[in-house]
């Protein structure tokens, strides 16, 4: 059971200190707030055939470069896609596809299609955030995917209003495992560190959360296993529905 008056750093010079009463929690998207294979396994069987023009051959290869399998549409734990940002898997794309492809052209219809996805609610996300901001609580959203096509996965599912800071790998922060996304949350809502939380599904995630000073959670409604998060993690919960019982649990909150 988590320690609540040990402060999470990166270093070892951790110091212990009163429990802090959690203001702020922090989400990564994809994997956490939305079931990673069940959004994006079909759709990714579509762009794979797609870029590569229905050659089944050249379709395994790139599928093979992204950790993805095409037999049950499922990514496998370590993928690049997991936690990467959306160049990273372009450069995975490019460096399989043969010929002179453009990159930008590649991530521009990549953004354009995954901003088009029906996302899988890991739990039913309106009444869910809604819960939390009821609690007190200040909602944001860091993710490796870009600003754009993460905004409107927020629009559809009608909670983007309840977050009060949404950072892409392109909103000039940088990208997880770095923490800028993270210190950007906290200048913009005036919440220390040590009073957030940051969830992920990813050791990204995790890494990130630690870098920036916060507890860490980890989800497995991503690829990664309890095992491998575990390390990182102040706790690896099913979901995130399992959080705010872990917050009363744990004193990290005042009601």
């Amino acid at each position: 059971m988590l320690d609540t008056g040990l402060r999470v750093g990166s270093g070892a010079d951790q110091s212990t200190k009163e429990p802090t009463v959690i203001a702020g929690i922090i989400f990564d998207k994809d994997g956490t707030l939305f079931d990673f294979n069940a959004t994006w396994g079909a759709w990714t069987r579509a762009m794979l055939v797609a870029e590569a023009g229905d050659d089944p051959i050249l379709c395994a290869r790139l599928a093979a470069a992204l950790g993805y399998d095409m037999e049950n549409g499922r990514f496998f734990p370590g993928s690049i896609v997991i936690a990467s940002t959306v160049g990273d898997v372009a450069d995975a794309i490019l460096d399989v596809l043969p010929g002179d492809v453009d990159k930008a052209a590649l991530i521009g219809r990549m953004n354009a299609g995954s901003a088009q996805v029906d996302q899988v609610e890991a739990v039913p996300l309106r009444a869910y955030t809604a819960g939390l901001r009821q609690l007190g609580l200040t909602l944001g959203v860091v993710t490796n995917d870009a600003e754009g096509p993460a905004l409107r996965h927020l629009d559809k599912a009608g909670i983007r209003s309840d977050f009060a800071f949404v950072a892409g790998y392109d909103s000039g922060y940088g990208a997880k495992p770095g923490p800028g996304q993270l210190i950007g949350f906290c200048r913009a809502t005036g919440l220390g560190p040590d009073a957030c939380i940051m969830v992920g599904d990813s050791t990204h995630d995790l890494h990130a959360g630690r870098a920036a000073g916060m507890l860490t959670v980890g989800v497995l409604t991503g690829p990664a296993p309890r095992e491998e998060l575990a390390g990182l993690a102040d706790t690896v919960l099913d979901s995130i529905a399992d959080i705010p019982a872990w917050l009363r649990r744990e004193k990290l909150i005042a009601s």
